[in-house]
């Protein structure tokens, strides 16, 4: 313990550090530029005397705050489920949504966008997270269903691997049907929503995706040890007395409810949980032990600085936050692949 708090957490506080710095700028620019001295007022005031606040105040505390609380939790969620599922499949090209979650909610969302009548059961703003979370489950439970073996009833690596692939293809295609048969308006919420945005970010959405996050991140941390023993091979890691099954489902459910529900509220965002285990790993190695909590405070990073270019690019308008992610992270991954001469 004493060498791993030597090696890895000196990087923690930068990592915090940075991460406060970026909330705070992607707080203060935007289409409205929002003073430090407004952010503190807005705090003081805003328990005590939420009637004498400035129209600056109040779209700190109701749209940039929140926005930006949701941004850092989402960006932590896909991070840290890059880590879970790139260690669990010892394969360094998976991201979280490889067993079918994000195509599934996108098949959801598409859905509700085309037969949104349909979707109405008095749940009101949450019925296309709702639709959304129930397509990923839908999903990667078709994956977990199929990926059984008839003799032994188990799942390999392999397996879900493949057939993760598969559900996700079917899935993709499913959405791209029903672009196809929906009307332009509908065709354009679809397209927006699943290239991501996060531009319906409440004090409730934080409220539900931090708490299952923070739930998730607390269970992901305590199989750590059992993820590192796993890098060395599935026999190798039995020998050491880990019950394999009881992994694999565990860290499968962990990454299906955290990035179901985070996706659910901002739409497919792609690249975060790809590339920033990734950059840690140039960094500082592959223990899972760092990485979790690495990743998170990464993530959170990457995805407001992210969120920040999306804003400012043709501000007032906003761009689909995926473009920005996606435009970024492609280049960065290979330079980093490159310059250390690994995988290409």
């Amino acid at each position: 313990m004493g060498q791993f708090s030597k090696k890895y957490t000196r990087l923690y506080p930068v990592l915090l550090l940075l991460l406060a710095v970026v909330t705070v700028l992607s707080i203060r620019f935007g289409a409205v530029q929002i003073s430090l001295q407004e952010m503190n007022s807005a705090l003081s005031q805003a328990f005590s005397q939420p009637e004498s606040l400035t129209l600056n105040e109040r779209i700190f505390l109701e749209i940039r705050l929140p926005r930006a609380l949701l941004t850092v939790i989402v960006g932590a969620t896909l991070a840290v489920g890059g880590v879970l599922m790139q260690s669990l499949f010892r394969n360094p090209i998976v991201e979280p949504g490889l067993v079918g979650t994000s195509s599934g909610a996108a098949f959801g969302a598409a859905l509700y966008f085309v037969l949104g009548g349909i979707f109405n059961f008095g749940t009101g703003e949450w019925t296309l997270p709702l639709a959304a979370c129930l397509g990923g489950i839908l999903a990667t439970g078709l994956v977990f269903m199929l990926a059984q073996s008839k003799e032994t009833g188990k799942s390999s690596i392999v397996g879900l691997l493949l057939t993760g692939i598969a559900i996700n293809a079917l899935f993709l295609s499913g959405v791209g049907f029903l672009s196809y048969i929906a009307r332009d308006p509908q065709a354009r919420s679809i397209t927006f929503w699943t290239l991501g945005t996060l531009s319906g970010a409440n004090w409730h959405s934080v409220a539900i995706v931090g708490t299952v996050s923070l739930v998730c991140l607390g269970v992901a941390l305590r199989y750590t040890k059992h993820l590192n023993a796993l890098m060395i091979g599935e026999e190798e890691a039995q020998y050491l007395g880990i019950n394999l099954k009881q992994l694999k489902f565990t860290i499968l459910l962990i990454n299906v409810i955290m990035v179901a529900v985070a996706t659910s509220f901002t739409g497919v965002i792609s690249f975060i949980g790809l590339i920033v285990p990734h950059l840690l790993r140039l960094l500082q190695g592959s223990d899972n032990r760092f990485l979790v909590i690495g990743s998170a405070l990464m993530g959170g990073i990457l995805l407001s600085l992210a969120d920040l270019v999306a804003r400012l690019l043709l501000a007032p308008a906003e761009l689909p936050i995926g473009i920005v992610t996606s435009a970024v992270g492609v280049p960065v991954f290979l330079l980093l692949l490159r310059k250390k001469n690994v995988y290409l």
